[in-house]
């Protein structure tokens, strides 16, 4: 569905950038396995459901979606688009999709946040827990209305190709603006290796916003989550960036919404390319999907206009594909709709 978009953005990317946005760990088999997951799940639609006009809005965590889509944390986009973050965001905000702020956006929350839309803020929680807590705050002070905590990153996944492009620093002008400190000094992100739960107990007690857990891929993990009182998880494997071989998050999807059992809100991403993947989603246990690459495509290929296209494209073809399954809605969608093999 997007392919002439993603021929666009990479006509127009430098070969870096645009390896930087597509690559990922090692032989980049989990990239791979995200898409192949969706290919082999086989849909099992209902008939004579008189399904009439769909209703794809979706609430999450207070806030009204025009469907269960939202734009996944991707950074740097600032390499895909001059306007980058803020073209994200107004594109999403016209979509009506809530846009995951990056840390590693090139753009501040705060300039994103007056562009409109619903925001949440996604974070890598740093070994210096004083500056992981005034990032928080920042992102309370500019709206964002979630905390999405990346708990998948005890080090930096290899990533091939940028070694072979020498990529390692954004460009002079560029930098990752949600790490400056007080004094105005942009910090590089850290990975925590020593992170644990009770890090996930410490940032509940900083801060009054839904704390969603990125990055749970198994089952014993979910639980956890439960018991450690987060709002949410969210299903995925960094988009194949960080643990080569990892299972896809098709596949690990079923299970971890089974080890939730309902208690809260699971979502997911990694290869989400048509509305049929989404309504595969839904049916596999996920409240609502995430979407990186495909906006990255959007952006470069046509700014905040492209992202909405993106998110308008995915949000047709999930309404066509309810309708087609029989579902006048995302909560009328079931796990008999769907088959793996």
């Amino acid at each position: 569905m997007f392919a002439d978009l993603r021929a666009r953005a990479r006509e127009r990317l430098d070969p870096a950038h645009w390896d930087f946005f597509a690559g990922g760990a090692g032989d980049e088999r989990t990239v791979r396995a995200n898409e192949e997951a969706f290919g082999r799940v086989r849909l099992v639609p209902r008939v004579l459901r008189a399904t009439g006009p769909r209703d794809l809005r979706t609430t999450l965590f207070g806030t009204e979606l025009a469907a269960p889509i939202l734009v996944a944390p991707t950074a740097f986009h600032r390499l895909a688009h001059p306007d980058g973050e803020l073209a994200t965001a107004r594109g999403a905000a016209a979509a009506g999709a809530v846009l995951v702020v990056s840390m590693a956006a090139t753009t501040p929350v705060e300039a994103i946040a007056a562009a409109g839309g619903p925001l949440w803020f996604q974070l890598y929680p740093q070994p210096d827990r004083e500056f992981t807590a005034a990032v928080v705050r920042r992102a309370e002070a500019a709206g964002c209305r979630a905390l999405v905590v990346t708990v998948d990153s005890p080090v930096f996944g290899r990533r091939e190709r940028d070694h072979r492009h020498g990529f390692h620093d954004l460009p002079a002008g560029l930098a990752c603006e949600n790490m400056r400190d007080a004094g105005g000094v942009v910090r590089a992100i850290a990975m925590d290796a020593d992170l644990g739960w009770d890090g996930v107990d410490w940032l509940r007690g900083i801060t009054g916003l839904p704390i969603l857990l990125k990055g749970v891929l198994h089952p014993a993990d979910a639980d956890l989550a439960v018991e450690h009182g987060v709002s949410g998880l969210l299903v995925s494997n960094h988009g194949g960036r960080q643990l080569d071989g990892a299972i896809a998050t098709a596949d690990a999807l079923p299970a971890v919404a089974k080890a939730v059992g309902g208690r809260l809100p699971v979502l997911v991403d990694g290869g989400v390319r048509r509305g049929t993947d989404v309504l595969a989603a839904l049916a596999l246990g996920a409240d609502a999907v995430l979407v990186g690459r495909p906006v990255l495509w959007g952006l470069a290929a046509g700014g905040a206009d492209g992202v909405r296209r993106v998110l308008d494209l995915l949000r047709e073809d999930l309404d066509r594909a309810l309708a087609l399954a029989g579902a006048r809605c995302p909560a009328e969608v079931t796990a008999d709709l769907v088959v793996t093999r």
